[in-house]
C-alpha cells in the first residue's frame, strides 16, 4: 500500500488574536506559498447568519451623492456599516465585498485616500473582495457601487 501526498497548495488559516479565539469569527483562507494580499483576502469562511446588501451608493438619506469618487466611497462603505448595524453585524463580520467602479484609473489613483477611507469605518478587516469596472451605474453621477456579505457568528 503506498501513500500518495496530495499535490497543490495547501489550505493555511491566518491565526487570529487570543481575544479572538473568545468568539467565533470568520477565517481568512491564504493558501501556503501565495504572497498574502494587501487589502483584501483570498477567501474566507465563516459559519452563521448571512447577511447581504443590495449595491450600495454613496447618498445620505435624502438620496444626495456626495461629491467626488473618493467622498462616494467613503460614503458608501458608511452606509454598508449602517445595513449591517440593522442586522446587528459589525464589519469584521464582512466576509465578501464586491465593487462596481466606473473608472478604474480613478480608483487607482486614490488608494491611499480610499486606505484611510476603509480602516476609518472598517477597521483592519480585509474581507475577499472583487473589484469591476462597469460603464455605468443605475445612477448616472454615482462613481461607485458595492455588494457586500456578512457572516454573522451564532
Amino acid at each position: 500500500m503506498s501513500v500518495t501526498t496530495p499535490k497543490g497548495p495547501h489550505l493555511a488559516v491566518l491565526p487570529t488574536t487570543a481575544e479572538d479565539k473568545t468568539r467565533a469569527r470568520a477565517q481568512v483562507l491564504q493558501p501556503s506559498g501565495w504572497p498574502v494580499p494587501k487589502g483584501y483576502a483570498n477567501g474566507m469562511a465563516a459559519e452563521g447568519r448571512i447577511v447581504v446588501t443590495g449595491g450600495v451608493i454613496g447618498w445620505d438619506d435624502e438620496e444626495r451623492l456626495a461629491e467626488g469618487f473618493v467622498a462616494q466611497v467613503r460614503q458608501t462603505l458608511g452606509n454598508i456599516a449602517a445595513i449591517l448595524a440593522e442586522a446587528g453585524a459589525q464589519p469584521e463580520h464582512l466576509v465578501r465585498l464586491t465593487w462596481y467602479v466606473v473608472d478604474m484609473e480613478e480608483y487607482l489613483a486614490n488608494l491611499k485616500e480610499l486606505g484611510k477611507a476603509y480602516r476609518t469605518i472598517f477597521g483592519a478587516h480585509y474581507p475577499a473582495m472583487a473589484l469591476v469596472q462597469v460603464v455605468r451605474l443605475v445612477e448616472k453621477a454615482a462613481r461607485v457601487e458595492i455588494e457586500a456579505t456578512a457572516v454573522i457568528p451564532r
